[in-house]
């Protein structure tokens, strides 16, 4: 390498054009940026004392400026000055006045103190003032980890049972993990939560945001705080108010060791990533990084007004996903993710912006082109939330084959039906046998629908059932945020009540919730702390509530403590039974075993008639059982043999009196035991038979769920 000395005395090399970011090989480190529009580029280096250091990178290749520096090694704080032209009007917004945040940097020190420099104020030109100071820096990390023996679960989606949790959120109150370690990764890594959640059954936990983000301003200025996470500002960097032991690179070995504890339990860990915007917002936001490096290239922009932003996220922005460093950003993010981190899968936030390259939502972008060809990415767990807030944003079943979808239409459904909603019955029936009027188009299976009746955004379930209106006062916005479609739970007394009666029909509606997704074909996704009876006390969107509106309490009441057993159980009866979560969808055909030909899957009236065509137009319908034949699931089992398993019979009445439901004949079984009956406060089997032809009275708004043995043989 040829040697170069910089205007301000400092020597480098000229280095590499890849990898982007800063790369340490054990004897110096590679910094390499890509701007399209700079001019001119200076590599910032900042001392413990807050000192700088600069260093012209001199080297371009294919618009990539790069340099290496011998002897700058790991916790080496660094950021970036873009000298360009200024000139919104065509969409270009270089300051060198800007202290800027390397896209790639694996570790983020400090957090942006919302000060006037971090802003573009000044009427008709740039600030001149310097961010330095009060902005964020990029970390040289070193990549070295004993990994050991890690390997990931690799659990397929049939036998997946999903939790989303929030790092902090989950463990700033447990009693059992040490004070210095709740809130963190390390928390999160402790036994007494790994053992909450293998206990629990659950297969993988869904985390949310954990890149580095920006706390903003505005809620800074109100006392509040943006808990959730969803204002991305590093793509590669774990976020650093997460980290126990350091911010200079501790963060990245914390992350890794608490992903290894993980899949030592048995855990998958997938994370909640937000490449569809960034946290600069719109041209009033901060200029933190993207905006100031090369704003035309990372941002999607108004056609015809380049001085403003194309916002199909509602956060101020939306990045350019038709550019080819913007996917190249995102694709080197998560293959970094997978390879480096050893992450299982990815939930996207507002996919739909991600399939957006013009203005229309195209399923064949170059996105997920890119997706299904990459060797890395395409072999993980790929989640969409398949809706954004620009027109035509809501695209629940359009995804390509690889991906499952949040099924925005199970919750609604589900929640319609057990809130007796009027014509609400062949929906629901369609959403619990696996959606396949969204998938089965385009050979999908169960698996396209990750199902879920709560998750961070909304009620918990706890407040679902005891709240008609939300109460987020607390946030400081005049209680206009947040949705306002939750409607009447006819659970009598709104909010907090000491009523028994109030109390025993809003358990045993979360009951009623917690055993329908955890019945249902797809995957199930448990909001965190909702097997607890968590609430909020009526705030349906805590996205900033950093303190016990949002933290899991973990000192519970005997009641809690039976909703957590009784999820627990029913966790249990799907592991335990293939056709409780079947790999493909009900065909309706009729199979014959020991002699009895009968269907995959009967849907029955409350007198054991089969449902007709009229029966599923009735407005009033609020009743109906299913038969799950456990013979029939059309599946290969161990040797090739065809699967079998016990039958199930499930009785549903979401009315609001008691409905008498008569078994069928001895066609569909001789004899049912009950294995969950929630009427019973427990929520626990009452360990009896019941004969073909005879009656069983399901409570008013309640589940029972009967079996027989299997009739066949595997």
């Amino acid at each position: 390498m040829t040697a170069r000395r910089s205007r301000k005395g400092v020597s480098a090399w000229s280095g590499h054009p890849y990898p982007l970011g800063a790369s340490y090989d054990g004897e110096g480190t590679n910094f390499a940026l890509f701007s399209e529009v700079a001019e001119r580029v200076t590599l910032v280096l900042v001392d413990d004392a807050g000192g700088h250091r600069e260093v012209r990178l001199t080297e371009v290749d294919g618009f990539v400026w790069h340099g290496y520096l011998p002897g700058v090694g790991p916790g080496q704080r660094y950021g970036y000055r873009v000298h360009g032209p200024w000139a919104p009007s065509l969409g270009h917004r270089c300051n060198p006045a800007k202290l800027l945040l390397d896209p790639y940097t694996r570790a983020v020190d400090g957090q942006a103190d919302n000060h006037a420099s971090l802003f573009e104020r000044t009427p008709g030109g740039p600030s001149p003032a310097d961010s330095a100071g009060h902005t964020m820096l990029g970390v040289v990390t070193d990549p070295a980890f004993d990994w050991g023996d890690d390997q990931p679960p690799r659990l397929s989606y049939a036998d997946s049972v999903i939790y989303e949790a929030h790092v902090r959120g989950l463990t700033a109150t447990h009693p059992d993990v040490p004070a210095e370690l709740r809130g963190t990764y390390a928390g999160l890594a402790h036994p007494a939560v790994l053992g909450h959640l293998t206990s629990l059954g659950v297969t993988a936990v869904e985390l949310m945001p954990v890149h580095q983000y920006l706390q903003d301003g505005v809620l800074q200025d109100r006392g509040l705080s943006n808990h959730w996470g969803y204002n991305t500002i590093g793509f590669f960097a774990p976020h650093n108010a997460y980290a126990a032991h350091g911010t200079r690179g501790q963060q990245v070995t914390e992350f890794k060791s608490m992903v290894k504890a993980m899949h030592a339990a048995g855990l998958e860990v997938i994370l909640d990533v937000v490449y569809n915007h960034t946290a600069e917002g719109n041209e009033k936001g901060p200029t933190l990084s993207f905006r100031g490096i090369d704003n035309a290239s990372y941002y999607r922009l108004v056609d015809g007004d380049w001085g403003h932003y194309y916002d199909t996220t509602g956060t101020g922005n939306s990045l350019l996903m038709r550019h080819p460093y913007v996917l190249q950003l995102i694709m080197d993010s998560l293959r970094y993710w997978v390879t480096e981190m050893h992450v299982d899968g990815f939930r996207f936030d507002l996919a739909a912006t991600l399939a957006r390259q013009f203005h229309e939502v195209d399923r064949l972008s170059a996105f997920f082109d890119l997706i299904q060809q990459d060797p890395v990415i395409s072999r993980v767990k790929l989640i969409a939330e398949p809706w954004d807030v620009g027109e035509g944003g809501y695209q629940v079943g359009n995804f390509p084959p690889l991906w499952s979808e949040w099924n925005g239409k199970y919750r609604d459904a589900v929640r319609d039906f057990w809130r007796t909603e009027p014509h609400t019955l062949g929906e629901f029936a369609s959403r619990l046998t696996g959606s396949s009027d969204l998938y089965a188009h385009n050979r999908r299976r169960p698996r396209a629908s990750v199902n879920f009746v709560t998750a961070h955004d909304g009620f918990t379930l706890r407040d679902l059932v005891s709240y008609n209106d939300k109460h987020n006062e607390a946030n400081g916005e005049d209680n206009r945020d947040g949705e306002s479609d939750n409607r009447s739970w006819n659970c009598g007394a709104e909010g907090e009540s000491r009523d028994p009666a109030v109390l025993s029909l809003r358990a045993r509606q979360q009951r009623n919730f917690l055993a329908t997704l955890l019945l249902s074909q797809g995957i199930p996704m448990l909001c965190h702390g909702d097997e607890l009876g968590r609430t909020q006390h009526g705030n349906n969107n805590a996205y900033c509530q950093d303190n016990e509106v949002s933290w899991v309490d973990w000192e519970l009441t005997a009641e809690q403590e039976a909703l957590r057993d009784f999820t627990r159980y029913v966790i249990g009866l799907r592991a335990e039974h293939p056709v409780l979560r079947r790999r493909r969808f009900f065909l309706g055909e009729t199979v014959r075993r020991a002699g009895q030909p009968l269907p995959d899957l009967v849907w029955l009236l409350p007198d054991a008639r089969e449902m007709t065509e009229k029966d599923w137009q009735r407005s009033d319908a609020h009743s109906v059982g299913v038969f799950l034949n456990g013979d029939a699931i059309a599946e290969p089992g161990p040797r090739g043999r065809p699967l079998v398993d016990d039958s199930f019979l499930l009785l549903l009445n979401s009315y609001w009196e008691p409905v008498d439901f008569r078994l069928p004949d001895v066609t569909y079984g001789e004899r049912w035991s009950t294995l969950i009956d929630t009427g019973d406060p427990q929520g626990a089997p009452d360990e009896s038979e019941h004969k073909a032809g005879t009656e069983l009275t399901v409570e008013a708004r309640g589940l029972v769920l009967l079996s027989r043995p299997s009739r066949g043989v595997g």
